[in-house]
């Protein structure tokens, strides 16, 4: 009787909190489908797109980590609420302004819905504490919540794409911002709070370090993306600077009591692969999105390639790549039980790589893009709801929220990278085959593909090293069980 109890007080927390994933699959779909006529409202270049995707994720990146403790600290609905409200608040300016300055920092801030997901993630570990089946409990709540998304991005790309092609981009673009101040009071008054947050100091310093790190490395390779940026050495240099200020960041960590991030957990046989593989997974479901977009709006009459679809069929196979999605994070608690939670994240990887290489080939129809992303959509929503649940069963008790955030903050860093190599190799492409309009170049393209499918592979092939109890309740016992790391 306690445990259904339990459950069912469980089951409620995760349908609330299934109706925050809902909104945040709508801003991930909705504005997908206009992003050309986003581009042409901002009088911008198509690859410019790529500007307010890095600038978003970039953001993402610095937030994630500061969230993601103060949700282990002082609790994870009080981090979700801030969250909504400060993404709300970001939505609201967009429909008002048609400066591409106002609005690239208005779309930037409203990457604090990222953090979503990983808090939520945590919330569900901690409310299982006492449960038995523990890990299977947070994956299959994990595949709900990424359906959940996955359905909202249907709805919001449907919808978004429908609505674009009807109505003012100014209505358009206010929809989203009223379901973000809805979801703020379904958080407030139907999610409870995670017990037991773990409080502490918080690590003000690693935040400073680690946030210079990621404002230099991604602001490096927003400079290579400026006409010539390539090859001027300062832009080369900030990027390296970035990458080197990691080192003391590491090291303060390392001395720090209660550190910001255990970078220890970087060194763990199960959680290392896991972050890897999150960085590389990054490069295709969140640097692609923008060059899928443009490429199936691309005239084929004009450039010689392209689907030439309209703001809605442009939606539709964003649905199906959806749709896809679902199924793939509602299999993998099924298929991990059957087989291994590792197998099934190498599988995932996998299908990820073969989805993404199969558009050399195949991408001249509108039949031929749907069948690609079909198989992408079936590993990506695995590995969605597959990594920060894993990457929750694998970390220390009083670093849950860190580690799944570190999924998140880990795949934004590998999609802000793909984003700006993706800008510039379309820029480039247009530059010298296009120039008499605002499409990219299929060279672009099939860059853009080639990067995706051999990320996607190595993944696989990094998971391979990964114990093979890994991420399950057995493994679980044994961390619980085992001394502290010092």
């Amino acid at each position: 009787m306690k445990r259904a109890a339990a459950l069912g007080t469980l089951a409620t927390v995760v349908g609330f909190l299934a109706f925050v994933e809902f909104t945040s699959g709508v801003l991930q779909g909705y504005y997908t489908p206009m992003l050309t006529d986003i581009a042409r409202h901002l009088d911008i270049h198509d690859a410019d797109v790529n500007w307010l995707e890095g600038a978003q994720l970039m953001l993402s990146a610095l937030v994630v980590p500061a969230f993601a403790k103060l949700g282990d600290m002082i609790g994870h609905k009080r981090m979700l609420l801030i969250s909504t409200a400060l993404t709300a608040a970001a939505a609201l300016v967009l429909p008002f302004t048609d400066s591409f300055g106002i609005f690239l920092a208005a779309w930037a801030l409203m990457g604090f819905y990222v953090v979503w997901l990983p808090l939520e993630i945590a919330l569900i570990w901690s409310r299982s504490r006492r449960m038995e089946g523990r890990s299977i409990i947070t994956a299959r709540a994990a595949g709900l919540l990424v359906a959940a998304l996955e359905l909202g991005a249907i709805v919001g790309a449907l919808v978004g794409g429908a609505l674009v092609d009807a109505l003012p981009l100014t209505v358009v673009l206010l929809v989203p911002a009223i379901l973000i101040v809805v979801c703020f009071f379904v958080i407030l008054f139907g999610v409870q709070e995670s017990p037991e947050p773990t409080g502490g100091v918080f690590d003000t310093v690693g935040l400073v370090l680690i946030s210079v790190a990621l404002i230099c490395f991604t602001g490096g390779l927003g400079m290579l993306r400026l006409e010539g940026g390539m090859a001027n050495p300062w832009s080369w240099g900030v990027v390296v600077l970035g990458v080197a200020l990691v080192v003391p960041f590491a090291l303060w960590e390392l001395r720090h009591e209660d550190p910001l991030i255990d970078v220890r957990m970087f060194r763990s046989p199960a959680l290392g692969p896991v972050f890897l593989t999150a960085g590389l997974f990054g490069v295709s479901v969140l640097g692609a999105q923008a060059p899928l977009s443009t490429f199936a709006r691309t005239d084929p009459g004009q450039y010689g390639y392209g689907l030439g679809t309209t703001g809605f069929a442009t939606s539709l196979i964003i649905g199906v790549y959806l749709i896809a999605m679902i199924t793939g994070a509602l299999l993998f608690p099924l298929i991990a039980r059957l087989t291994a939670p590792r197998l099934t994240l190498m599988g995932a990887s996998t299908l990820v790589g073969i989805g993404f290489l199969l558009f050399l080939p195949f991408h001249d129809t509108y039949i031929q893009v749907i069948a690609n992303m079909v198989i992408v959509g079936l590993g990506s929503g695995a590995l969605v709801a597959a990594l920060p649940a894993a990457a929750a069963s694998a970390a220390p008790a009083t670093q849950t929220g860190v580690a799944t955030g570190l999924t998140n903050s880990v795949k934004t860093v590998g999609g802000a990278i793909a984003s700006c190599v993706f800008g510039i190799a379309l820029l480039h492409g247009a530059v010298s085959g296009a120039t008499e309009g605002t499409a990219g170049s299929l060279a672009g393209y099939v860059t853009v593909w080639i990067v995706c499918g051999v990320t996607a592979l190595i993944a696989a092939a990094a998971l391979a090293f990964v114990p093979k109890t890994a991420f399950t309740d057995r493994a679980v016992a044994e961390a619980a069980s085992a001394p502290a790391v010092p």
